[in-house]
């Protein structure tokens, strides 16, 4: 399989943007966006997170004791581009506070998930953070979403014919 078009097809799968954090026994902090993350059991409650081999975030996070998984609201992109990008210090914008577990985390993510790391498992050039859920904070606020290598909005807007509930549609942002 060509890598191009192996990530081509990825791109149309919709998934949750994060910026997962972490402070190592020093008090450093670490961070970098994701939006590979998933849940994994219910019992345990465990999640998991993926993270490239090269980040140099990689070896705080392999070896840390808990992390914060924060899903992003739709209008916190520059968040996630922020913590994307190589060489800044992700946390100077000083929108991260002491949330959950005392991790660095954003008072208005949609999602915030704590977890103490429970499994490291490297698959090709990633590393997979599996993490038992500790805690959880769950806002009102609309999540962002990234779909076809671009952040969009989920709207809600009822399908005709669906179940009577309301059902998410991504909207271009």
């Amino acid at each position: 399989m060509e890598r191009a078009v192996f990530a081509r097809t990825l791109s149309r799968v919709p998934g949750p943007v994060t910026v997962v954090t972490t402070v190592d026994p020093t008090g450093r902090r670490s961070g970098f966006t994701a939006t590979s993350f998933s849940s994994v059991s219910l019992r345990p409650p465990l999640v998991l997170v993926c993270l490239d081999k090269g980040a140099s975030t990689c070896a705080a996070f392999t070896g840390a004791q808990r992390f914060l998984v924060n899903v992003l609201a739709h209008d916190q992109g520059g968040v996630a581009h922020r913590f994307a990008a190589s060489g800044v210090d992700r946390f100077a914008a000083g929108d991260m506070e002491r949330c959950e577990l005392g991790l660095p985390g954003l008072p208005g993510a949609s999602v915030r998930v704590a977890c103490s790391l429970y499994s490291v498992v490297g698959a090709g050039d990633h590393d997979i953070l599996i993490g038992r859920v500790m805690k959880t904070y769950v806002s009102d606020r609309t999540p962002l979403v990234y779909y076809d290598r671009s952040f969009v909005r989920p709207a809600l807007d009822p399908i005709p014919g669906d179940r009577p509930t309301n059902a998410l549609h991504l909207t271009g942002w």
